[in-house]
């Protein structure tokens, strides 16, 4: 069950493109969702509807919080996903942006339950974004890899085809239930470097606008976010100024070349590849 949707005003929206993020294992220092969160912030969003959240989500799991207001009313906030709309004087295209939780069960339900209110709202294509842990060092240009259903897209954007394979998240399964349902998708990948995963990640999050900004062809105010990028490579680097050992392996990571394809790294495979680092140091390790 889904709460009523209903646009803002009475005109319907403008072929309108949907920016969906998801908290959780698509979304490494929150670059995802802070991305969908400065979309809304910058351009007015309005909440239209949200998902119920019984259906979907374990409360165990993604437990609701509790906060006063006025100091002394206790009012719970619930984990879902929300509908947002921002029209777009600028722009011949309307946007609707979706800021949720990744969902604990029923997966391919809730994707149904994204495509009826995307549909409802008169949704012409949808694009995903997600982030990722890889080895990328934070001294260079965070690398966005992109996938699309549609050739001519994917040759407006230079997209190439992943051959990446494996375990996936939210954001895959709703690209392939667009796919399916004939709905224009794309997906935009940042690489987060596995070392800072802490968030935010501003840098990140620039670089996952930049390449919304190229869809839409349409210029993203950015506001704070390129001073607290360089704030944030600056802080990175005095953490690795005090650490021999890591601004050694950062440096290793600058030498390699960049990846074509962007894995997700898994604790197991980046602690595995820090030790091997240091064994390559120190001959005598075990």
């Amino acid at each position: 069950m889904t709460l009523p949707t209903r646009p803002p005003g009475d005109e319907p929206l403008r072929d309108p493109v949907m920016v969906a993020a998801f908290e959780g294992w698509n979304d490494a220092g929150d670059a995802a969702t802070d991305a969908v969160e400065h979309l809304a912030d910058v351009w007015d969003a309005v909440d239209v509807a949200a998902v119920d959240p019984d259906e979907f989500y374990d409360f165990q799991v993604n437990r609701p919080t509790v906060a006063l207001e006025d100091g002394t009313t206790r009012r719970i906030s619930w984990p879902t996903t929300r509908f947002m709309v921002c029209r777009l004087p600028a722009s011949e295209r309307d946007l609707v942006l979706v800021r949720g939780v990744e969902p604990n069960m029923r997966w391919r339900g809730f994707c149904e339950e994204i495509l009826t209110i995307a549909q409802e709202l008169g949704v012409a294509q949808v694009v995903t974004l997600g982030a990722l842990l890889a080895d990328s060092p934070h001294t260079r240009p965070v690398p966005v890899s992109g996938t699309s259903s549609d050739p001519g897209l994917s040759a407006r954007l230079g997209l190439e085809h992943s051959r990446y394979e494996g375990p996936t998240g939210i954001v895959g399964v709703l690209q392939d239930a667009c796919d399916r349902s004939g709905l224009p998708s794309v997906s935009f990948w940042a690489a987060v470097p596995h070392y800072v995963a802490q968030p935010p990640c501003p840098k990140a999050t620039i670089a996952l606008l930049r390449r919304v900004e190229d869809l839409l062809d349409l210029p993203i105010p950015l506001n704070e976010l390129p001073e607290q990028a360089r704030a944030w490579e600056r802080q990175v680097d005095e953490l690795a100024a005090e650490d021999s050992d890591v601004a050694e392996y950062i440096a290793s990571l600058e030498e390699r070349e960049p990846e074509e394809d962007l894995p997700e790294a898994s604790g197991e495979a980046i602690a595995k590849e820090f030790e091997r680092f240091l064994r390559r140091q120190d001959p005598e390790a075990p």
